[in-house]
């Protein structure tokens, strides 16, 4: 009899996996939304409070402190509480500090309240994609999870639009800006109520009558008869050996293999390492984009309008890489956008016009974006089940160590030499990432592991 596990990799994609990626999808959006809004704010506080690029530098990064804890802790709770549970909590907490950062009356309060919101956005976005790749149906998991890494460009793009016709309105446009910051905790409920626990998490808690009627909704959204089942009037085997066999041992009492066990620790290091190369390129370039065109001579209206046509280049980076990832697979996907992204990175930096800024600025973008989805894709296929939240939990949250440095290093960079300095150390950095790309196992049409 085929496992419930095996059942669901077998699955077409169906309303109801369409409903918990459109739904996991607005929350990772709303995630991007609120990083974003930084990169904008951070350029108006420049010019309303008379901020120094130190001061700045902090603003940028204290978010990130908090994501390296928020990640590590997310994972390790998401092993133990469950993914749903996870995620509906990172909601609530960083949509209500990004509300009441709105109302900062100084740097201080804006920096430690900064700090709790990275506690929310570095917990949901591995426990997020954890959920959704436990889920997708084995044949186009990868793909999946692409396009739900897909909605961090709506996110990004939203925060463009607030930025570009919110934040320049006046001296308080930024804290309107903030302020739609607390739509994620209203939608923490819809995630708490609205979509399912992970079947294998369940099982892993000996949790099996729920994990079947889960298997079985997906089963009927399909229009697929449960494996095993009997024609109406029948008594189900499935339910009977549900009922009748005794549970094994929960989670907490099972053996986990570490991430850094014999078998685990190379593609452990190398996901660290890609990790870490790709949070501290992507978050020191577009984290300081808008200040860094202000700084360059354009007004704010100006340096916005620009910023938002440069993410739009993050959607079709995401389309080819949701594409390419099942047919190259995951891992020469992910080093080619790596690569890609390096030199994008070098020719931003030598970039000295209008229209030369815009095209090698949508080029960054375009790659830097589509290797974010094949790392969110290739992460949970790296673990078996019962340390799948904590391994990626675990790279997320020594990737945001490179993501609170970058902020704090592009003003000394800056004043050791100029932009092509700064994105010249971001594309080094790719090229390292894309390098131990190439060292990571491949995991295109295999089972994720059980134990």
């Amino acid at each position: 009899m085929t496992t419930r596990t095996e059942r669901l990799d077998g699955l077409p994609f169906t309303r109801k996996h369409r409903k918990l990626l459109i739904g996991s999808g607005v929350g990772w959006a709303l995630d991007a939304m609120d990083v974003g809004l930084i990169s904008f704010v951070m350029a108006a506080l420049a010019v309303h409070w008379s901020l120094n690029p130190t001061e700045l530098s902090w603003i940028g990064s204290i978010g990130f402190v908090g994501m390296a804890i928020g990640a590590a802790l997310g994972g390790l709770l998401a092993d133990r509480i469950g993914r749903r549970q996870v995620f509906a909590a990172t909601l609530l907490i960083y949509g209500l500090a990004t509300g009441a950062a709105a109302l900062s009356t100084g740097i201080a309060m804006l920096i430690v309240l900064r700090f709790i919101v990275g506690l929310g956005l570095g917990a949901e976005l591995p426990v997020a994609s954890t959920l959704v790749s436990e889920f997708a149906p084995r044949r186009i998991r990868g793909r999946v999870v692409v396009i739900l890494e897909g909605f961090w460009a709506v996110g990004w793009i939203m925060a463009a639009l607030i930025g570009y016709f919110v934040v320049p309105t006046g001296d308080d446009g930024w804290r309107w800006a903030l302020a739609v910051g607390l739509i994620p905790a209203a939608y923490a409920l819809v995630i708490r109520f609205g979509l399912p626990e992970s079947v294998r998490f369940l099982e892993s808690r000996g949790r099996h009558d729920e994990a079947e009627r889960i298997v079985r909704e997906y089963e009927a959204s399909a229009g697929v008869e449960p494996a095993g089942v009997e024609p109406a009037g029948a008594e189900s085997p499935t339910a009977a050996t549900t009922e009748s066999d005794p549970a094994p041992a929960a989670l907490d009492d099972a053996p986990r293999e570490s991430i850094w066990s014999p078998r685990l620790r190379k593609r452990t290091g190398a996901l660290w390492i890609v990790w870490f190369g790709i949070n501290f390129s992507y978050y020191g370039a577009f984290i300081w984009l808008p200040s860094l065109l202000v700084s360059q001579g354009f007004d704010l209206v100006k340096s916005f309008g620009y910023t938002l046509i440069i993410t739009l280049a993050q959607l079709p980076g995401y389309a080819v890489a949701a594409w390419l990832i099942e047919v190259w697979g995951r891992r020469l996907t992910l080093a080619v956008f790596l690569a890609g992204s390096a030199i994008a990175a070098g020719l931003f930096g030598l970039a000295d016009s209008p229209a030369t800024i815009i095209a090698a600025g949508m080029a960054l973008s375009f790659f830097n974006l589509g290797a974010w989805g094949a790392l969110y894709a290739i992460g949970p296929e790296l673990y078996p089940t019962t340390t799948r939240g904590s391994g990626t939990g675990a790279a997320a949250a020594f990737g945001r160590i490179a993501s609170i440095i970058a902020p704090l290093l592009v003003p000394f960079l800056l004043d050791a030499g100029d932009t092509a300095l700064v994105f010249g150390v971001f594309a080094a950095a790719f090229v390292v990432a894309a390098l131990a790309a190439f060292t990571l196992p491949e995991r295109k049409g295999v089972a994720l592991e059980e134990t």
